[in-house]
């Protein structure tokens, strides 16, 4: 067993109001931002966590939300700062922040730029008046280009748009025209995922109709074949991206990589490979409860057992479209292959979800449009 590289997670849990769709730990504004309390408690949140990891260095950081966008660049340059002052992060670290365009005056990318910010993730989700209504969102198509545009011109060398298709009452020519919308625009990266509904949403509870099976599959196609043309090419489930600009962050989660997690409901995995354990942590989920100094930042430690590894592993790493080395599974995960485990790796080859080599895994196209059913080989 070997450690796996290592990222960093950071949550701000604020967002201006909370769309109907999410079911992330995030919490509509109902008073003055708390920045310098919460930059405070985060970076005494890492310290404490920093004791986990030695002199590990950090590859990747990740600030997402809630809307990170709501904080000034002066904050975000003080967590980046305090950060560095804590761990050891690579002199080549990726560190993205997300971005909702309705929260984004002209100049700000710029700042979170010279703050040490260096891709930026915009939510955008489509660029059409009605879809953006239903969906929540506080922007609209304007503030969405205004907002890539910014991005072109802060400099930074890479930054991702965020679309949803599946949408409520979507047809394809909807949904296509969004995609060519977002590609019109050039950016390095595209996250391009269907919607879905969530339990804890205000969609779960109310559920909105959404396209059939038969569009959803034709908006997949079209989407698909028109972004490999576009020269965005598929390296995970919903990720597409232009040559050396996938998202290092994502690419290490998928492959079963380490990571702390700070902030509200932050959540972290960790492993220890001289001792052979992998543990996962969530931090106290509200900020109320966060920010109270009576109590401590942790709220759950998991030890991840050897029976529920496999599914852990297989579940982050057929994601991905590069093929997988048989042996990470031993070096990431401190086991090795079970005849159960080898009896559901053949089901799956039997079914044609996956391709086996001697040396590598990989997910074929069939398996990564029945994620769902790959992966339920392994249950």
């Amino acid at each position: 067993m070997r450690n796996p590289p290592l990222s960093l997670y950071i949550h701000i849990p604020w967002c201006v109001q909370k769309c109907p769709y999410c079911d992330f730990n995030s919490h509509g504004l109902k008073s003055d931002l708390p920045e310098k309390e919460y930059v405070a408690h985060l970076l005494d949140d890492l310290a404490i966590d920093a004791k986990r990891i030695g002199d590990r260095p950090v590859e990747t950081i990740f600030i997402g939300g809630g809307t990170p966008s709501l904080f000034s660049s002066e904050a975000m340059a003080d967590i980046l700062n305090g950060v560095k002052q804590r761990v050891n992060v690579s002199d080549t670290a990726e560190i993205t922040m997300e971005a909702n365009p309705g929260t984004v005056e002209a100049g700000k990318f710029a700042g979170f730029y010279q703050a040490g910010v260096n891709r930026i993730s915009v939510g955008i989700q489509s660029f059409q008046p009605k879809h953006l209504k239903v969906l929540g969102r506080i922007h609209n198509g304007s503030q969405a280009e205004n907002a890539v545009k910014q991005a072109h011109s802060a400099g930074l060398p890479t930054f991702n748009l965020d679309l949803m298709h599946g949408l409520p009452e979507q047809s394809v020519e909807n949904a296509i025209a969004d995609l060519k919308q977002g590609i019109e625009l050039d950016p390095y990266h595209l996250s391009w995922y269907q919607l879905t509904i969530e339990p804890n949403t205000p969609f779960y509870s109310k559920p909105p109709e959404l396209p059939d099976d038969d569009i959803l599959w034709e908006i997949q196609e079209q989407g698909h074949s028109l972004l490999e043309r576009a020269g965005y090419h598929q390296y995970e489930i919903s990720g597409y991206a232009k040559a050396g600009h996938q998202c290092r962050h994502n690419l290490n989660y998928w492959r079963f990589g380490d990571y702390l997690g700070i902030g509200c409901g932050a959540h972290g995995k960790i492993t220890d490979a001289p001792n052979g354990t992998i543990h996962r942590t969530v931090k106290v989920k509200h900020p109320r409860g966060y920010m109270e100094i009576s109590r401590p930042y942790l709220d759950t430690q998991t030890l991840v057992s050897n029976d529920d590894l496999p599914f852990e592993f297989f579940m982050n790493r057929f994601r991905l479209v590069e093929p997988c080395p048989i042996s990470d599974f031993s070096d990431f995960t401190g086991t090795e292959l079970t005849d159960d485990v080898k009896r559901s790796l053949s089901d799956a080859h039997d079914k044609g979800l996956l391709s086996i080599s001697d040396t590598h895994w990989q997910v074929t196209e069939k398996g990564r449009r029945y994620l769902n059913s790959l992966l339920s080989c392994f249950v």
